[in-house]
């Protein structure tokens, strides 16, 4: 019985389950004789950074007594690596927060060559169409300000409803037959423009030309686009017998909604990259407030108190997430999903209080050698770079490349199982 007969008979049974990843999947035919191993990646974040004396272990090795913050993740301790003093450099507060993933400021994306693309946009170029979402940027409760592609261009987060709808809803007849007329028209013009473009080019002076030439690059990535996601128009979604959820029940709530929704993007293998932005909403467990205004704590009691509730359920979903995916077996692979996915918590900006220094920072899984506090120099003339541990994702993921933004190498004595 072939996939589609599969998917069929499924769908006529009246069953309706989330299809696992596997070989028979048609992007995957013939992946189990790869001579490297499919990768994920899914970034959990916030806007606010985390409150760092509840965070970061006092001490370095193996042997580390747990964070009160990280203790919902105790049972995933030999599979996760908590991160000591690394950053981007930066001091500019909130506008730290879009330079997690790629080390960048926007302002300077001009002196680097891939500009200020943040990681998943990379490894979602690296995927292109092998999947029917290159990447996912989602939300809950707050922006995702995470996620930027080439041309520099913040990428649109979904909401709970409307990542399910993306994930496992089917357009109806008329719907797709008005996006491939879209697909065809938008082609149509982007022919056009391309071609103005090159009688137009040798016209222009050198700084314009440069300037021109980011305009094309634009223009060529949103035709790539195109190119990745029309063969997908006609293709089946997997099915699933996991209602649409119930939206805006609570942070707690939708916070573990999408963090199901995210487990089975992967194990339905619908993308392979994936950022999360979580924050709170007033009222939720019993405080009356906002997140920004906690975070701006002052080492005030009731401040700090709310900073744990919110910051303990971000851990407890984290380690549902990694539960779901320690609990699903990797057909294409081998061992199971979080073996090849590597899970990432993160913020851009360390602190309420503005600070970007020694960013919070926390891997699991994707095949890294796991079970360290790992305490890197702190000393500004020996720092290194949170860009070197992003290189280090990339090449995991594997992108070949020894350079990421303002990177200088891997991350030293972070290394991944050959």
């Amino acid at each position: 019985m072939n996939s589609l007969d599969r998917r069929r008979f499924l769908k006529g049974s009246g069953v309706a389950i989330a299809l696992p990843l596997m070989e028979s999947h048609p992007c995957l035919r013939g992946a189990s004789k790869r001579d490297k191993p499919i990768k994920r990646f899914v970034c959990l974040s916030n806007n606010y950074g985390i409150y760092a004396k509840n965070w970061f272990p006092k001490e370095a090795g193996f042997d580390y007594e747990m964070p009160e913050t990280l203790k919902p993740l105790e049972r995933h301790r030999g599979n996760m690596t908590v991160i000591s003093n690394l950053d981007h450099g930066n001091t500019g507060g909130h506008q730290g927060v879009p330079v997690l993933l790629s080390g960048v400021r926007p302002h300077l994306a001009a002196n680097y060559a891939e500009g200020n693309i943040s990681l998943d946009q990379k490894m979602a170029e690296h995927v292109g169409a092998q999947t029917r979402f290159p990447s996912l940027t989602v939300r809950v409760n707050e922006s995702n300000l995470v996620s930027f592609t080439r041309t520099g261009v913040q990428v649109p987060a979904l909401d709970l409803r409307q990542t399910y709808r993306a994930l496992f809803l089917e357009d109806s007849k008329e719907a797709k037959s008005q996006q491939a007329q879209k697909y065809k028209l938008h082609g149509s013009i982007l022919y056009v423009v391309l071609e103005e473009a090159n009688s137009l080019r040798g016209k222009l002076g050198r700084q314009d030309q440069e300037k021109f030439e980011e305009y094309l690059d634009s223009v060529r990535s949103l035709e790539q686009k195109i190119v990745q996601q029309e063969p997908w128009l006609d293709r089946p979604k997997p099915y699933t017998n996991l209602k649409e959820p119930p939206q805006g029940k609570g942070t707690e709530s939708d916070l573990k909604a999408m963090v199901e929704l995210i487990a089975l993007a992967i194990e339905t293998d619908s993308t392979r990259a994936i950022t999360l932005s979580s924050g709170f909403a007033n009222g939720d467990f019993g405080l009356a407030g906002g997140y920004h205004g906690f975070s701006h704590h002052g080492e005030r009691e009731k401040e700090v108190a709310a900073l744990k509730l919110i910051e303990n359920n971000k851990m407890r979903q984290m380690a549902h997430l990694l539960d779901l995916l320690h609990s699903k077996p990797d057909p294409v692979n081998g061992g199971t999903l979080l073996d090849h996915t590597m899970v990432m918590f993160g913020c851009g900006m360390a602190t309420g209080p503005h600070s970007t220094k020694n960013l919070p920072l926390l891997v699991a899984g994707g095949g890294f050698k796991h079970g360290e506090s790992k305490v890197y120099p702190e000393e500004k003339s020996k720092r290194i770079p949170a860009s070197n541990l992003l290189l280090s994702m990339l090449q995991n993921f594997g992108v070949e490349t020894d350079r990421f933004g303002p990177s200088t190498g891997t991350l030293s004595g972070f290394e991944w199982k050959a």
